[in-house]
């Protein structure tokens, strides 16, 4: 079905180059972007030796969040085919992913959480594959990581430069965000903001947090938790 190459470039670890951290609550999840997926996909399977269908496209919930956005939930099952280099010989495997709009109109939304859904889905299902598609970081330990290049925690680094350290130390005096159902937490010379924050951008930037886009959190120095 693979030619030896190709088996040599499944069988290989995933670089860490290519994992993206996010906060989740209490929790830091790693995840693959799904551009990098497709690549990856077109760079080792071949252009026109993969596809994929949509079995299934639905909502699955809505709601009106806090700022009185569209939260629309949707739910994609999607079938990845790939082909030997002669198309004599394919596989197939199957997977469902989940996405989130969020508009102040319901078409944006709808739209949003269809594309989520769908690209979630292709991210799922390609796992199956091999650890250059994720499935390394669905291991706890993430043996099958390769760190070589990277540091080992990729949170923001504190005032000092030094790295910063898992910790859960909650902070004091930010009552305004637990009353948005925020935490901030101390993380060796930084905070952190735990929790939803979609819609309070304005607050966290008055109390001089800043975004982190890489690693999709708010975060600031502990010195300036006095000003």
């Amino acid at each position: 079905m693979f030619t030896q190459e190709q088996i040599g470039q499944l069988e290989q670890k995933l670089s860490a180059d290519n994992v993206k951290v996010r906060q989740q609550g209490n929790i830091q999840l790693s995840y693959v972007e799904g551009y990098y997926v497709i690549e990856t996909l077109n760079r080792i399977i071949g252009y026109g030796n993969w596809s994929y269908d949509v079995k299934e496209l639905s909502q699955v919930s809505e709601e009106i969040n806090e700022k009185n956005n569209k939260v629309i939930g949707y739910k994609a099952i999607i079938t990845l085919t790939v082909h030997d280099v002669d198309h004599t010989k394919s596989i197939t495997r199957t997977d469902v992913g989940y996405g989130i709009g969020i508009s102040k109109d319901y078409a944006s939304a709808h739209e949003s959480a269809g594309k989520e859904a769908c690209t979630d889905g292709i991210k799922r299902v390609a796992k199956s594959l091999g650890n250059p598609y994720g499935l390394a970081l669905y291991d706890k330990q993430q043996r099958n990581v390769s760190r070589s290049n990277q540091q080992q925690n990729q949170l923001p680094q504190s005032h000092n430069n030094q790295p910063v350290q898992q910790q859960n130390q909650p902070a004091t005096g930010y009552e305004s965000l637990k009353q948005l159902g925020l935490e901030v937490q101390e993380q060796n010379g930084i905070l952190i903001v735990l929790g939803q924050t979609f819609g309070k951008q304005q607050t966290l930037k008055e109390l001089q947090f800043f975004w982190d886009a890489k690693q999709k959190i708010w975060w600031k120095n502990i010195d300036q938790q006095a000003a």
